[in-house]
C-alpha cells in the first residue's frame, strides 16, 4: 500500500464583493489615472480589489497595516489611499444612494424602524420656545478668584 495523502477541502467563503453588488457599484468608480510613459512604476490595484479590501478592513476592524496579502487587494496604505480619494470626490455617498435606490426598488427597507433625528434633518418651523429661566438672585456673588 503505498502512501495516500487525502486533503480535506473546505468550502469558500462567501465572497465580499459578489458580481451583482460590484454591476452596481463599478460605474460610480473614478477610472484609474494614466500611467507614466516614463517611469510608469507599479501597476495599480484595480478597483474591484481595492474595494474589497477596504470592505474587509471595515468589516473585521483590523489595522490597515494587517491587510492580509493572500486577499490580493494590495497593501493596507493603497486601500487607505483608495478610501481617502474616493471619499474627497463623494464616492460613497454615490454608492449609499444607489444602494438605496435598489433597495426602495427592491421594497426591502422597513420603514418602521426608521429614525428622525433633528440633528441631521432641519425643523422648518422650529419647535416650542422654551420658557425664560428666573434668576435666583438680583445680586449674584462675586467671584471668589
Amino acid at each position: 500500500m503505498g502512501s495516500q495523502v487525502f486533503t480535506r477541502r473546505l468550502p469558500m467563503a462567501k465572497p465580499i464583493l459578489d458580481d451583482e453588488l460590484w454591476e452596481l457599484i463599478e460605474p460610480l468608480l473614478p477610472p484609474a489615472k494614466p500611467r507614466r510613459f516614463r517611469y510608469p512604476g507599479r501597476k495599480p490595484v484595480d478597483n474591484r480589489k481595492a474595494l474589497t479590501g477596504i470592505l474587509f478592513v471595515l468589516r473585521t476592524g483590523i489595522g490597515w497595516e494587517y491587510l492580509p496579502q493572500e486577499m490580493e487587494c494590495g497593501s493596507g496604505m493603497t486601500c487607505w489611499r483608495r478610501l481617502r480619494d474616493w471619499q474627497k470626490v463623494g464616492i460613497w455617498d454615490k454608492i449609499h444612494r444607489a444602494l438605496l435606490n435598489k433597495l426602495r426598488q427592491a421594497e426591502k427597507i422597513d420603514w418602521s424602524r426608521a429614525v428622525v433625528d433633528s440633528a441631521s434633518v432641519r425643523a422648518l418651523l422650529g419647535g416650542q420656545k422654551p420658557a425664560q429661566t428666573l434668576r435666583i438672585d438680583v445680586n449674584p456673588a462675586r467671584n471668589i478668584m
